[in-house]
């Protein structure tokens, strides 16, 4: 049953449904002749009809192939159909302002406005703004609502030729302005240090995925996640993550987590135990958690039939001379071994026997083989050690290359993501899967995710950890999810950060400053303001005319955002202020006291050092803001003032990439962490671990221990804002 034609009156298009049709594909006539206060109507080929514009866009979203259109569970649809309700308060005039708050405190944290991905909720509300023309544009450009904006923006830039096209149909012809060309011209551009030249200044295209995956079965797509347990989960691995959830949802599949645990030398239940809470943090819903460990007996009998096949040898060559003969194509003495002479040896593996220590298991493949990875790759290594999970039970372990493919296949994993530099060993995957006898599974690569100045080897970033260098995994200096979580960047900003690169398979070496700008996007609208003084040096400012009686005044934590909540200032006859402000003032200067109004500079005392002792002055209440050169900060002389500790942190090497074969050790940094002591305002005893809140020219700062008494300070991690800069003077 096909759509004829959708009816409307010509005063009132049905704006979102026809987004919606055009973002799923769906096309149709459409015919503005139905009287006015008609409701829009759908005419289907066999005669049949809907009615309204909400019934109208369920329709659609139940027949799309976009996944998660109409919700991926009951819960889901039925927020979807609230918004659906709502979305008409859009048009009333009266209410529109009101709605605009409404939906931007509401898109505080969210990306999309129902679940994780686009929505007929997000069509909806879009499409109302985008209707109201010009009244829409104008309030986008005054920035008085950013979430909204940003949200708007977003979706503007992901699916701009589909958008633009209707914008440019409807929305002009209702005499309002379409935003499209002009957001389309600025786009969201990847800050790869490698971007061609010539492509610096094209408009930005679509910044998500713009590719399929392979021999694709809408619905049957079963995806894995499978990290070793070796490590915490880093910047890096959040990529493939993230690309396996969209394409999860992209094809109405699913996820599953599999920990790659073949190595009991490197991992532990603690790995194990923050991967899941990290994989909980970047939002990631999977179908089940599985173990490579779960399928050893499976790969133990499997390795046997290979050497009863004459498909994989043992070989007690020296792991050196291995190498070496790997490299040059030379085939190893023991590849002429018997069936019965490998299985002999296989059982002394198993057994962990003197001989069987010195063995391994070789698959048999093609030691002239261009490709190395092809050349009698190692499929069994003995190893005595306990495994996390499992104990002693074992003393043998496959590795990575011949269980992965294994397990893939039996776990009934459709396509395979990785990343571009198992290239080489994509032909392996496949050859080891059809000497198995097994069912192929797809391969789909993508770049890795490299950023200057950081290592993302879980070798090295151990031996940071290892060596006391960090204070543990979740160190804000590290590129762990818990260490820049911690250092205070928001997953949204992670997320969107890691969606803008797509699925490229372009090596890239990004930039950090691209990713903590998107995130002061993110909490500057919304962080609650504080003010600090640093202790070294502070100066105390007094006031002649001062108030002899200290008062009190409730102000708002955040001038442009009432949720940010409200604060206690004191003002009084003596105030501190910053050595490095003292610094700048003059005699009979006029400056403007921030919160409070303008003050007069009378005297400045200094010491033998230059610097400044102490200033006194007068209130000049009455005088302009607009015509100082100097706003300062300050905090009355009061005994409720509280001790911070301001931590600034920098990069652990000091080279932006590291050439093949060169030692991290060479290029670390040897001063990576700087403490600063300051006082900060009362209201600061309130603040919570993780909060998040700007000190007024001083930058952007994360709670990382609250207060708890006088003695002991306030821990606040500094949040680089995008301009490499200190944000600490």
């Amino acid at each position: 049953m096909d759509i004829k034609l959708l009816s409307f009156p010509a005063d009132n298009t049905p704006f979102s449904v026809i987004v919606a049709a055009k973002l799923a594909g769906i096309t149709f006539p459409s015919d503005s002749s139905l009287p006015s206060a008609s409701p829009p109507t759908f005419f289907f080929t066999d005669g049949l009809k809907l009615h309204g514009a909400s019934v109208l866009l369920r329709y659609i979203g139940r027949v799309t192939n976009i996944p998660n259109f109409y919700g991926q569970n009951a819960f889901e649809s039925s927020q979807i159909d609230e918004w659906l309700e709502y979305a008409p308060i859009l048009s009333s005039g009266s209410a529109f302002e009101n709605a605009c708050s409404y939906v931007d405190k509401y898109l505080e944290r969210r990306t999309f406005l129902v679940g994780h991905s686009l929505s007929l909720a997000d069509v909806a509300i879009w499409s109302g703004l985008a209707g109201t023309g010009q009244r829409w544009e104008s309030l986008r450009k005054s920035k008085k609502y950013l979430n909204l904006q940003r949200w708007f923006n977003s979706l503007l830039v992901e699916y701009s030729d589909e958008l633009d096209d209707v914008l440019t149909a409807f929305v002009g012809k209702r005499g309002g302005k379409s935003s499209g060309p002009k957001l389309k011209e600025q786009g969201l551009k990847t800050n790869s240090v490698n971007q061609d030249a010539s492509d610096k200044g094209k408009a930005g295209s679509k910044s998500t995925f713009e590719v399929d995956l392979p021999n694709v079965e809408f619905g049957k797509v079963r995806l894995r996640f499978a990290p070793e347990p070796s490590g915490y989960l880093h910047i890096g691995h959040s990529k493939a993550a993230l690309l396996n959830q969209y394409f999860a949802q992209r094809y109405n599949g699913e996820v599953i987590i599999r920990f790659d645990d073949t190595n009991p030398a490197k991992e532990s239940n603690e790995f194990v135990e923050n991967l899941l809470k990290d994989i909980e943090t970047l939002g990631i819903k999977y179908e089940t958690v599985t173990y490579t460990s779960d399928y050893f007996p499976q790969l133990m009998e499997m390795a046997e039939n290979l050497i009863r096949q004459g498909k994989a040898y043992i070989d007690d060559t020296p792991r050196e001379q291995m190498q070496k003969e790997r490299m040059e194509g030379i085939e190893s003495k023991s590849r002429s071994n018997s069936p019965g002479e490998n299985l002999r040896l296989w059982k002394e593996m198993i057994l962990g026997t003197e001989q069987g220590l010195l063995c391994c298991l070789r698959g048999k493949l093609d030691m002239q083989d261009p490709n190395k990875s092809l050349r009698d790759p190692v499929y069994y290594r003995c190893n005595p050690i306990p495994h996390h999970r499992i104990g002693s039970k074992y003393k043998i372990y496959p590795t990575y290359d011949f269980a992965c493919p294994f397990v893939d296949s039996i776990e009934g994993i459709t396509h395979a993501l990785r990343s571009s530099e198992y290239h080489d060993r994509n032909a392996q995957y496949y050859r080891i899967q059809e000497d198995m006898g097994l069912r192929k599974v797809h391969i789909y690569e993508f770049s890795r995710l490299n950023m200057v100045y950081t290592l993302l080897s879980k070798r090295k970033l151990l031996w940071f950890v290892q060596n006391g260098k960090v204070d543990g995994w979740d160190d804000p200096r590290f590129p762990t999810v818990q260490g820049i979580v911690r250092r205070g960047l928001k997953i949204e900003a992670l997320i969107q950060f890691i969606l803008e690169q797509g699925a490229s398979k372009n090596l890239n070496l990004m930039e950090w400053d691209k990713l903590w700008t998107i995130n002061k996007k993110i909490i500057d609208p919304v962080c609650p303001r504080h003010t600090a003084v640093i202790e070294e040096r502070r100066v105390l400012f007094t006031l002649g005319n001062g108030p002899e009686i200290p008062f009190v005044r409730i102000i708002p934590k955040h001038k442009k955002y009432e949720g940010a909540g409200e604060k206690s200032t004191t003002f009084t006859k003596r105030i501190w202020i910053d050595q490095s402000d003292a610094q700048c003032i003059e005699v009979d200067e006029e400056i403007t006291l921030m919160d409070w109004g303008n003050a007069i500079v009378k005297g400045i005392e200094k010491d033998q050092d230059g610097f400044v002792k102490q200033l006194s002055g007068i209130l000049h209440l009455e005088g302009s803001v607009k015509t100082t050169k100097l706003k300062i900060t300050w905090l009355p002389e009061i005994k409720e003032l509280v001790t911070l500790s301001l931590m600034e942190y920098d990069y652990l090497i000091t080279k932006k990439k590291l050439e093949e074969g060169e030692d991290f050790l060479d290029v670390l940094n040897p001063c990576t962490k700087k403490e600063t002591i300051a006082v900060g305002d009362s209201n600061m005893r309130n603040i919570k671990r993780g909060d998040i809140l700007q000190l007024e020219r001083k930058g952007y700062f994360r709670c990382d221990v609250p207060y708890v008494r006088s003695s002991k300070p306030i821990v606040l991690f500094a949040i680089p804002d995008g301009r490499q800069q200190s944000c600490l003077k």
